[in-house]
């Protein structure tokens, strides 16, 4: 089976330019393809997982992915489902996220062979009028008035500055096809308008055929995107989103999503998932919280969390197999006591203050066991064991022991 088969029996395809000519391309040559990641913050999402994994499914058939920084686009940020401009990056904080992607994915990309570039190296040298002397004139505004991408910004006002975002990221395609005979670029389904404008672009600048592809998104099945938990959006980074928390995540999925996942997010093969699904749906979601997190996370802190999920709802050596969180004995140095908010937002079990107090108010956290429903809670040093140690639920299924140290 070629590789756009696999990628079309396994669910990921939405939107093509051409999709039997696409076909045929993959059946019967090497292909250059590429997507990009806009490195806003040091840690990708679950919602890039679907673009990540199609693009492993080809490096494995034998093509050859770009893995494009958009170190340059990233300076004005892509207006699609944004109703707010995003701040101007440095390049340390481009560069640093960037290296942050490529940790993240080392166990998913083979980066040896494949190609990483950052359109930066090129975005950042144009000369503005030159650029829409030369390339400008091959846009319409109409059209572009029409995009996806630029609805969301309509009522709080479109730059002009975001207003090039689509040209920009047409002129990486162009430059692609130009440097290594980029033929092919992919994305989620909210890139469809910006892809459709590269192809375009190399059609009248080049007379040449090139090829846009998108795929689903992450959603469950009423529709909303995944990727969100009582703690907010679930990172590939452990440092935001634990193994543990990562794993319980896909473990607590909606029945009706497992299939769906398993073949998007995992290298099982068909009919073996089609065996899973055939018998109990808690071990198929077992499965799939494994494997998503060994991809992730790599195979010792998948048998981690495996084994934590095992003995918490099996009831033998519980408080051992929770994840310890270390944190320094000097929060108390200025104050006796430490707000339970605070503390939340300290350890990295919240993203921020106003959702601390959003589970505390709806009953979500228990410390020791004793359900917290007052936001001024505090936990003092004389809050913690023998060993140092508090034990935090949140949630139904998410514990963790805070260790002084």
């Amino acid at each position: 089976m070629n590789a756009f088969k696999i990628l079309e029996s396994r669910g990921f395809l939405e939107q093509s330019t051409n999709f039997d000519e696409l076909e045929k391309k993959f059946a019967s040559e090497k292909i250059v393809f590429y997507t990009g990641f806009d490195p806003t913050a040091d840690s990708l999402t679950v919602g890039h997982f679907i673009p990540i994994m199609a693009m492993s499914h080809l490096q494995r058939a034998g093509h050859t992915p770009i893995f494009l920084i958009g170190g340059g686009t990233a300076t004005i940020g892509d207006p699609t489902d944004r109703t707010e401009m995003r701040r101007v990056m440095t390049r340390e904080e481009i560069e640093h996220n960037a290296n942050c992607f490529k940790e993240q994915l080392k166990n998913i990309i083979d980066f040896d062979n494949a190609i990483i570039v950052n359109n930066a190296d090129w975005l950042l040298k144009l000369n503005y009028v030159d650029f829409i002397r030369t390339y400008g004139i091959h846009f319409s505004v109409n059209k572009m008035l029409t995009a996806e991408a630029y609805k969301t910004r309509f009522a709080r006002g479109l730059s002009f500055y975001e207003f090039n975002y689509m040209l920009m990221q047409a002129y990486d395609f162009l430059e692609l096809y130009r440097s290594y005979n980029c033929t092919v670029q992919f994305g989620g389904n909210d890139q469809w308008s910006n892809i459709l404008a590269g192809v375009d672009l190399i059609r009248r600048v080049e007379n040449k055929t090139v090829y846009g592809l998108t795929f689903k998104l992450l959603t469950k099945s009423d529709g909303q995107k995944m990727g969100k938990s009582m703690a907010g959006a679930i990172w590939l980074d452990k440092n935001k989103t634990t193994p543990y928390e990562f794993f319980q995540y896909w473990r607590n999925i909606d029945d009706k999503d497992v299939e769906k996942c398993l073949k998007l997010l995992t290298f099982i093969d068909l009919e073996d998932i089609d065996k899973l699904l055939a018998g109990d749906i808690n071990l198929a979601k077992e499965k799939l919280a494994y494997e998503a997190t060994k991809l992730i996370h790599g195979k010792d802190e998948a048998d981690k969390a495996l084994q934590a999920a095992k003995t918490l709802f099996g009831g033998k050596n519980f408080i051992d197999s929770i994840p310890v969180i270390e944190i320094e004995k000097d929060i108390f140095v200025d104050n006796s006591e430490i707000n339970i908010c605070d503390l939340l937002l300290k350890i990295n079990l919240v993203p921020s203050k106003s959702e601390a107090r959003r589970i505390i108010s709806q009953g979500g956290l228990k410390i020791d066991n004793n359900k917290i429903l007052d936001i001024n809670y505090s936990v003092g040093e004389d809050s913690f064991d023998d060993n140092g140690c508090i034990l935090i639920q949140k949630g139904k299924k998410f514990f963790y022991r805070v260790k002084l140290k």
